[in-house]
């Protein structure tokens, strides 16, 4: 029988944080986590968006143990002061769902000089990731679930523009922070293993799903045509935003899960479906580029991973 949020298992006792979760993916990811019985954290940029999702999602879920917290992957400050302000209210996190993110939007510099695109869907969540581990590894068989794309298949780590330092292209810039994504997942579990520590780390990735994410960067470059292109491509190839979650609530929930498991839909080429184990492109298998992009990553964040040091080192 295909895999739907009635086969989630019963989360009573689990602290989740979701991020992005005001809409699309990231809502229906913390709505069904919710209905489960746990308490999920809804980690938003926009504290108005925020606020809406989360009077939506007590109303589609009464009772619901859920609350908001305000964070901005771009800004690498906001994520110190999130992962600060959790730290300080509890010391054990079951589950972080990496989910938020930009998508093909024009070339723009966060608060920290970096490359939007690059920063919002990779560095800030390795830096999150990483400040939260001291919760994650308080809790044995905790996940890290890291929202991919299947255009990761299109992605190349170039070093020497990891930052639009000579070139932007907003595809190729996107698929690049889909590919670190999945390279994150995967030596964070190799790391984890080295540690000999009892941590998941997983990805997913939604097909092709109806959500806010296809409207921002027609909207950010002022192309209405294409904002309207999309608006129908939404109506007739997208799959609803609640199927799109669906690898993501697998990957986070599932005990069939593995680490560095790959989830997304079983339909044709991916773009839509149930959720089933897939495969990565073979360079999100490359461990020298996985280790160089980790390097890099703790240097541009200022995070470091201490607590995966190899056992015995």
């Amino acid at each position: 029988m295909p895999w739907t949020a009635a086969d989630i298992p019963d989360q009573t006792g689990r602290t989740a944080v979701v991020t992005g979760a005001n809409s699309g993916l990231g809502y229906h990811t913390a709505l069904e986590l919710a209905r489960r019985g746990a308490h999920v954290v809804l980690a938003c940029r926009d504290a108005g968006r925020g606020g809406d999702a989360l009077r939506r999602l007590t109303t589609a879920a009464p009772g619901a143990s859920v609350e908001l917290a305000a964070l901005d992957l771009a800004d690498l400050a906001s994520v110190r002061l999130f992962a600060g302000s959790f730290l300080d209210g509890r010391d054990r996190l079951d589950l972080l769902v990496n989910n938020a993110g930009v998508m093909a939007v024009p070339l723009r510099r966060t608060a920290d000089g970096y490359e939007s695109q690059f920063a919002t869907n990779h560095l800030g969540h390795f830096a999150l990731t990483g400040l939260l581990l001291p919760a994650l590894l308080a809790r044995p068989g905790a996940r890290v679930v890291t929202v991919s794309s299947n255009v990761h298949r299109l992605g190349r780590i170039d070093f020497d523009n990891l930052n639009a330092e000579r070139s932007y292209a907003k595809w190729r810039a996107y698929g690049q922070s889909k590919l670190a994504n999945l390279l994150f997942t995967l030596e964070l579990q190799r790391r984890a293993d080295d540690a000999r520590v009892d941590l998941v780390a997983v990805a997913a990735h939604p097909g092709y799903a109806a959500t806010n994410l296809q409207f921002a960067g027609p909207r950010l470059s002022g192309s209405r045509f294409r904002e309207r292109v999309n608006a129908l491509l939404n109506r007739l190839v997208a799959q609803p935003d609640e199927m799109g979650a669906l690898p993501t609530l697998y990957a986070a929930t599932d005990p069939a899960v593995r680490g560095g498991d790959f989830v997304g839909p079983d339909g044709p080429f991916e773009r839509s479906g149930h959720p089933q184990l897939v495969s990565m492109a073979k360079q999100a298998l490359d461990r020298d580029t996985a280790r160089r992009l980790w390097e890099v990553s703790e240097r541009l964040t200022g995070v470091r991973y201490d607590a995966l040091a190899p056992a015995g080192s």
